[in-house]
């Protein structure tokens, strides 16, 4: 019996060895992996940072002309632009104030 226990020990050596370079191996891939992965974050921020740049741009052109058209609006009818600060005061003065 001897020998077949040191058939069934050797079997399982063997068995042993061969899950370890399978996890040897699945490991080395996923490390791989996470080196594929980690370049393809990058190339997707710098795609989104780029395209954020261009929506803040956009944002700030949107904003100065619509500063330009209040100046311009407050410059033609004065009266009208003081009652329309005016009536947004009291209605933020009402909301807030009632806490």
């Amino acid at each position: 019996m001897s020998a077949a226990t040191d058939a069934q020990g050797k079997k399982r050596e063997d068995e042993l060895a061969a899950s370890k370079e399978a996890a040897l191996a699945a490991y080395e891939k996923l490390l791989e992996a996470r080196q594929h992965f980690r370049q393809a974050a990058e190339a997707a921020g710098m795609d989104l940072k780029d395209e954020a740049m261009q929506q803040l741009e956009h944002g700030k052109a949107r904003a100065t002309e619509l500063a330009d058209e209040a100046t311009r609006y407050t410059r033609e009818k004065p009266l009208a632009s003081l009652g329309m600060a005016f009536l947004a005061g009291y209605i933020l003065a009402v909301v807030f104030g009632r806490r």
